[in-house]
Protein backbone atom coordinates (compact mmCIF):
# COMPACT_ATOMS: atom_id res chain seq x y z
CA UNK A 1 0.00 0.00 0.00
CA UNK A 2 1.28 3.66 -0.94
CA UNK A 3 0.45 6.68 1.09
CA UNK A 4 0.26 10.26 -0.83
CA UNK A 5 -0.52 13.38 1.21
CA UNK A 6 -1.77 16.31 0.47
CA UNK A 7 -0.58 19.66 2.84
CA UNK A 8 -1.81 22.99 3.03
CA UNK A 9 -2.93 24.93 6.15
CA UNK A 10 -6.51 25.10 7.60
CA UNK A 11 -8.80 26.45 5.39
CA UNK A 12 -6.98 26.52 2.11
CA UNK A 13 -9.29 23.98 0.26
CA UNK A 14 -7.39 20.76 0.68
CA UNK A 15 -11.26 18.95 1.13
CA UNK A 16 -12.34 20.78 -1.66
CA UNK A 17 -9.70 19.34 -4.06
CA UNK A 18 -9.18 16.03 -2.60
CA UNK A 19 -11.01 13.80 -4.73
CA UNK A 20 -10.16 15.56 -8.06
CA UNK A 21 -6.81 15.32 -6.67
CA UNK A 22 -7.11 11.73 -5.87
CA UNK A 23 -8.38 10.36 -9.07
CA UNK A 24 -5.10 12.37 -10.45
CA UNK A 25 -2.90 10.07 -8.74
CA UNK A 26 -5.06 6.81 -8.87
CA UNK A 27 -5.66 6.93 -5.20
CA UNK A 28 -8.73 4.62 -4.75
CA UNK A 29 -9.04 5.91 -0.93
CA UNK A 30 -8.99 8.91 1.00
CA UNK A 31 -8.48 9.84 4.53
CA UNK A 32 -9.53 13.42 5.34
CA UNK A 33 -10.79 15.04 9.09
CA UNK A 34 -11.27 11.02 10.72
CA UNK A 35 -13.34 10.03 7.93
CA UNK A 36 -12.17 7.35 5.64
CA UNK A 37 -13.90 7.35 1.92
CA UNK A 38 -13.68 5.13 -0.77
CA UNK A 39 -15.27 5.54 -4.02
CA UNK A 40 -17.58 9.01 -2.73
CA UNK A 41 -18.46 6.22 0.36
CA UNK A 42 -17.41 6.90 3.41
CA UNK A 43 -16.46 3.58 4.76
CA UNK A 44 -15.67 4.26 8.29
CA UNK A 45 -15.06 6.77 10.85
CA UNK A 46 -16.52 10.13 12.10
CA UNK A 47 -16.00 13.37 10.72
CA UNK A 48 -13.77 16.05 13.00
CA UNK A 49 -15.92 18.67 11.14
CA UNK A 50 -18.67 17.91 14.06
CA UNK A 51 -16.67 18.30 16.93
CA UNK A 52 -17.45 21.66 19.11
CA UNK A 53 -14.04 22.45 20.13
CA UNK A 54 -10.43 23.00 18.02
CA UNK A 55 -9.11 21.24 19.92
CA UNK A 56 -11.69 18.11 19.63
CA UNK A 57 -11.51 18.17 16.16
CA UNK A 58 -8.13 18.14 15.96
CA UNK A 59 -8.01 14.82 18.15
CA UNK A 60 -10.53 13.46 15.99
CA UNK A 61 -8.66 14.25 12.69
CA UNK A 62 -5.59 12.51 14.32
CA UNK A 63 -7.44 9.47 15.33
CA UNK A 64 -6.26 9.95 19.22
CA UNK A 65 -9.94 7.88 20.39
CA UNK A 66 -9.26 4.60 20.63
CA UNK A 67 -12.05 3.37 19.24
CA UNK A 68 -12.23 5.56 16.34
CA UNK A 69 -8.82 4.27 15.45
CA UNK A 70 -9.55 0.99 15.59
CA UNK A 71 -12.22 1.18 13.30
CA UNK A 72 -10.99 3.02 10.31
CA UNK A 73 -8.06 0.51 10.79
CA UNK A 74 -10.15 -2.55 10.86
CA UNK A 75 -11.68 -1.00 7.75
CA UNK A 76 -8.32 -0.31 6.00
CA UNK A 77 -7.38 -4.24 6.35
CA UNK A 78 -10.95 -5.07 4.90
CA UNK A 79 -11.32 -2.66 2.19
CA UNK A 80 -7.10 -2.97 1.50
CA UNK A 81 -6.60 0.09 -0.81
CA UNK A 82 -3.79 0.52 -3.24
CA UNK A 83 -2.89 3.66 -3.03
CA UNK A 84 -4.34 6.35 0.38
CA UNK A 85 -4.28 9.95 -0.09
CA UNK A 86 -3.96 11.54 3.63
CA UNK A 87 -4.92 15.01 3.89
CA UNK A 88 -3.26 16.96 6.78
CA UNK A 89 -2.19 20.67 7.50
CA UNK A 90 1.38 20.37 7.85
CA UNK A 91 3.84 16.90 6.87
CA UNK A 92 3.64 16.22 10.65
CA UNK A 93 0.88 15.94 10.89
CA UNK A 94 -0.09 13.31 7.95
CA UNK A 95 3.06 11.24 9.42
CA UNK A 96 1.25 10.89 12.71
CA UNK A 97 -2.25 9.99 11.29
CA UNK A 98 -0.49 6.94 9.12
CA UNK A 99 1.94 5.59 11.95
CA UNK A 100 -1.58 5.87 14.11
CA UNK A 101 -3.47 4.00 11.60
CA UNK A 102 -0.75 1.65 10.65
CA UNK A 103 0.06 3.14 7.60
CA UNK A 104 3.46 3.28 5.65
CA UNK A 105 4.71 7.03 5.35
CA UNK A 106 3.87 8.76 2.65
CA UNK A 107 6.06 8.36 -0.76
CA UNK A 108 5.36 11.74 -1.95
CA UNK A 109 3.69 15.07 -0.46
CA UNK A 110 1.26 17.81 -2.59
CA UNK A 111 1.15 20.90 -1.22
CA UNK A 112 -1.98 22.68 -1.80
CA UNK A 113 -0.23 25.54 -3.78
CA UNK A 114 0.47 22.37 -6.63
CA UNK A 115 -2.72 22.28 -6.83
CA UNK A 116 -4.99 25.12 -6.41
CA UNK A 117 -3.91 29.07 -7.54
CA UNK A 118 -3.26 31.82 -5.16
CA UNK A 119 -6.37 33.32 -5.77
CA UNK A 120 -8.37 30.04 -4.67
CA UNK A 121 -6.68 29.91 -1.92
CA UNK A 122 -7.50 33.32 -0.84
CA UNK A 123 -11.07 32.62 -1.91
CA UNK A 124 -10.80 29.43 0.65
CA UNK A 125 -9.98 30.98 3.02
CA UNK A 126 -12.49 33.98 3.06
CA UNK A 127 -15.48 31.48 3.16
CA UNK A 128 -13.64 29.32 5.71
CA UNK A 129 -13.23 32.56 7.70
CA UNK A 130 -16.40 34.48 6.57
CA UNK A 131 -18.59 31.84 6.77
CA UNK A 132 -17.27 28.98 8.67
CA UNK A 133 -18.03 26.52 6.02
CA UNK A 134 -16.19 23.17 5.22
CA UNK A 135 -16.40 20.50 2.44
CA UNK A 136 -16.67 16.96 2.81
CA UNK A 137 -15.59 15.06 -0.13
CA UNK A 138 -18.61 12.60 -0.36
CA UNK A 139 -21.72 13.14 -2.21
CA UNK A 140 -24.60 14.58 0.40
CA UNK A 141 -26.79 11.28 0.26
CA UNK A 142 -23.26 10.08 2.10
CA UNK A 143 -22.81 12.83 4.51
CA UNK A 144 -26.53 13.16 5.73
CA UNK A 145 -26.56 10.39 8.64
CA UNK A 146 -23.63 11.86 10.25
CA UNK A 147 -24.47 15.67 9.89
CA UNK A 148 -28.02 15.57 10.91
CA UNK A 149 -29.37 19.44 12.09
CA UNK A 150 -26.56 21.14 9.39
CA UNK A 151 -27.10 23.03 6.80
CA UNK A 152 -25.85 20.74 3.24
CA UNK A 153 -25.19 22.11 0.15
CA UNK A 154 -24.70 19.50 -2.51
CA UNK A 155 -21.63 20.47 -5.07
CA UNK A 156 -21.29 18.75 -8.30
CA UNK A 157 -18.27 19.35 -10.66
CA UNK A 158 -17.25 18.56 -14.01
CA UNK A 159 -13.48 17.83 -13.80
CA UNK A 160 -11.21 16.72 -16.71
CA UNK A 161 -8.26 16.32 -14.85
CA UNK A 162 -4.49 18.10 -15.96
CA UNK A 163 -3.10 14.79 -17.73
CA UNK A 164 -6.21 14.65 -20.08
CA UNK A 165 -7.07 15.33 -23.12
CA UNK A 166 -9.08 18.45 -23.51
CA UNK A 167 -11.29 16.60 -26.29
CA UNK A 168 -11.91 13.67 -23.51
CA UNK A 169 -14.44 12.98 -21.82
CA UNK A 170 -14.49 14.63 -17.70
CA UNK A 171 -16.06 13.51 -14.78
CA UNK A 172 -18.62 14.51 -12.33
CA UNK A 173 -17.36 14.69 -8.31
CA UNK A 174 -19.95 15.30 -5.94
CA UNK A 175 -19.00 16.76 -2.38
CA UNK A 176 -20.57 18.13 -0.01
CA UNK A 177 -20.41 22.12 1.89
CA UNK A 178 -21.31 21.86 5.58
CA UNK A 179 -22.23 25.09 6.97
CA UNK A 180 -22.11 25.08 10.96
CA UNK A 181 -25.19 25.39 13.55
CA UNK A 182 -24.10 28.55 15.20
CA UNK A 183 -22.74 32.26 13.81
CA UNK A 184 -20.64 34.84 14.87
CA UNK A 185 -24.60 35.96 16.47
CA UNK A 186 -24.95 32.29 18.29
CA UNK A 187 -26.07 28.99 17.64
CA UNK A 188 -29.36 28.02 16.25
CA UNK A 189 -31.91 25.11 17.74
CA UNK A 190 -34.71 23.54 16.72
CA UNK A 191 -37.29 22.19 19.60
CA UNK A 192 -39.16 18.81 19.18
CA UNK A 193 -42.25 20.66 19.15
CA UNK A 194 -41.62 22.93 16.02
CA UNK A 195 -40.25 19.07 13.94
CA UNK A 196 -43.89 17.64 15.53
CA UNK A 197 -45.69 20.52 14.17
CA UNK A 198 -44.10 20.72 11.10
CA UNK A 199 -44.86 17.18 10.03
CA UNK A 200 -48.61 17.26 11.68
CA UNK A 201 -49.22 19.82 9.65
CA UNK A 202 -47.51 18.62 6.38
CA UNK A 203 -50.12 15.26 6.98
CA UNK A 204 -52.83 16.92 8.16
CA UNK A 205 -53.12 19.17 4.75
CA UNK A 206 -53.40 15.59 2.68
CA UNK A 207 -56.30 14.50 1.04
CA UNK A 208 -58.15 11.68 3.28
CA UNK A 209 -56.91 12.64 6.27
CA UNK A 210 -59.34 14.56 8.76
CA UNK A 211 -57.40 15.14 11.70
CA UNK A 212 -53.21 14.82 12.79
CA UNK A 213 -54.42 12.97 17.00
CA UNK A 214 -50.69 13.15 18.15
CA UNK A 215 -47.38 13.76 16.61
CA UNK A 216 -43.94 12.19 18.65
CA UNK A 217 -40.22 13.18 17.56
CA UNK A 218 -37.78 10.86 19.63
CA UNK A 219 -33.86 11.48 19.25
CA UNK A 220 -31.60 9.06 17.21
CA UNK A 221 -27.86 8.90 16.64
CA UNK A 222 -28.30 9.60 13.05
CA UNK A 223 -31.43 11.69 13.69
CA UNK A 224 -35.12 11.86 14.43
CA UNK A 225 -37.97 9.32 14.34
CA UNK A 226 -41.25 11.12 13.73
CA UNK A 227 -44.54 8.88 14.85
CA UNK A 228 -47.65 10.56 13.57
CA UNK A 229 -51.54 9.17 14.69
CA UNK A 230 -54.16 10.37 12.05
CA UNK A 231 -57.88 10.27 11.86
CA UNK A 232 -58.52 9.30 8.51
CA UNK A 233 -61.75 9.57 5.91
CA UNK A 234 -63.78 6.61 5.66
CA UNK A 235 -64.16 4.67 2.13
CA UNK A 236 -60.83 6.11 1.21
CA UNK A 237 -57.84 3.65 0.24
CA UNK A 238 -55.95 3.95 3.37
CA UNK A 239 -52.76 2.60 2.43
CA UNK A 240 -52.34 5.59 -0.52
CA UNK A 241 -53.65 8.26 2.11
CA UNK A 242 -50.96 6.93 4.69
CA UNK A 243 -48.16 6.69 2.56
CA UNK A 244 -49.33 10.11 1.00
CA UNK A 245 -49.24 11.35 4.84
CA UNK A 246 -46.07 9.83 5.55
CA UNK A 247 -44.10 11.10 2.30
CA UNK A 248 -45.38 14.57 2.66
CA UNK A 249 -44.54 15.00 6.19
CA UNK A 250 -41.14 13.56 5.70
CA UNK A 251 -40.44 15.86 2.62
CA UNK A 252 -41.29 19.05 4.64
CA UNK A 253 -39.19 18.13 7.88
CA UNK A 254 -36.25 17.45 5.66
CA UNK A 255 -36.62 20.43 3.74
CA UNK A 256 -37.27 22.41 6.54
CA UNK A 257 -34.79 21.27 9.28
CA UNK A 258 -32.07 20.15 7.41
CA UNK A 259 -33.00 17.04 9.87
CA UNK A 260 -32.21 13.58 8.81
CA UNK A 261 -35.24 11.16 9.39
CA UNK A 262 -34.36 7.63 10.73
CA UNK A 263 -38.20 6.74 10.81
CA UNK A 264 -41.48 8.20 10.34
CA UNK A 265 -44.15 6.27 10.80
CA UNK A 266 -48.11 7.34 10.30
CA UNK A 267 -50.68 5.23 12.33
CA UNK A 268 -54.40 5.41 11.37
CA UNK A 269 -55.71 5.38 14.97
CA UNK A 270 -59.73 5.83 13.98
CA UNK A 271 -62.08 6.76 11.16
CA UNK A 272 -64.01 9.55 11.65
CA UNK A 273 -67.25 10.90 11.84
CA UNK A 274 -69.49 12.43 9.57
CA UNK A 275 -68.79 16.15 9.81
CA UNK A 276 -65.74 16.09 11.55
CA UNK A 277 -63.47 19.17 11.11
CA UNK A 278 -59.79 18.98 9.75
CA UNK A 279 -57.50 20.01 11.72
CA UNK A 280 -53.41 20.93 10.87
CA UNK A 281 -51.86 19.51 13.21
CA UNK A 282 -51.52 19.20 17.06
CA UNK A 283 -48.29 19.93 19.20
CA UNK A 284 -45.86 17.32 19.44
CA UNK A 285 -44.46 15.01 22.34
CA UNK A 286 -40.71 13.97 22.81
CA UNK A 287 -39.18 10.99 24.99
CA UNK A 288 -35.51 12.78 26.34
CA UNK A 289 -34.20 15.48 25.91
CA UNK A 290 -35.30 19.10 25.81
CA UNK A 291 -35.40 19.26 22.04
CA UNK A 292 -34.25 18.35 18.45
CA UNK A 293 -31.22 20.30 17.38
CA UNK A 294 -27.70 20.85 15.19
CA UNK A 295 -25.80 18.69 17.53
CA UNK A 296 -27.65 15.58 19.31
CA UNK A 297 -26.92 13.04 21.48
CA UNK A 298 -28.74 10.14 20.55
CA UNK A 299 -32.37 9.35 22.34
CA UNK A 300 -34.30 6.49 23.09
CA UNK A 301 -38.11 6.27 22.19
CA UNK A 302 -40.93 3.80 21.99
CA UNK A 303 -42.57 2.83 18.53
CA UNK A 304 -45.43 1.86 18.59
CA UNK A 305 -46.30 -2.43 17.66
CA UNK A 306 -48.21 -2.51 14.90
CA UNK A 307 -48.29 -6.05 13.32
CA UNK A 308 -50.24 -4.92 10.35
CA UNK A 309 -48.03 -2.60 8.86
CA UNK A 310 -47.18 -1.46 5.57
CA UNK A 311 -43.50 -0.38 6.08
CA UNK A 312 -41.67 2.17 3.65
CA UNK A 313 -38.61 3.78 3.41
CA UNK A 314 -38.93 6.21 5.62
CA UNK A 315 -40.75 4.26 8.09
CA UNK A 316 -44.31 2.62 8.44
CA UNK A 317 -47.52 3.60 7.87
CA UNK A 318 -50.09 1.48 9.86
CA UNK A 319 -53.48 0.61 10.66
CA UNK A 320 -54.76 0.52 13.75
CA UNK A 321 -58.25 -0.52 15.30
CA UNK A 322 -59.88 2.51 17.05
Amino acid sequence: MEVVALVGPSGTGKSHRAAAVAREIDADALIDDGLLIRESRIVAGVSAKREATKIGAIRRALFVDPAHRDEVRRALAEVRPRRVLILGTSRDMVDRIAATLGLPAPARYIAIEEVATPAEIRRAQLIRRTQGRHVIPAPTFEVKRSFSGYLLDPLRLFYRGKNRSPAGPGQVIEKTMVRPTYSSLGRFFITRQVVGQIAAYAAGRVSGVTEVLRAAVADREEGVAITLEVAVAPGRPLRAVLASAQRQALQAVEHMTALHVVTLDVVARRLALPGTARVGGPGATGTGGSGVGGRRDSGRGERPENPDSLRGSSGETAIMDA
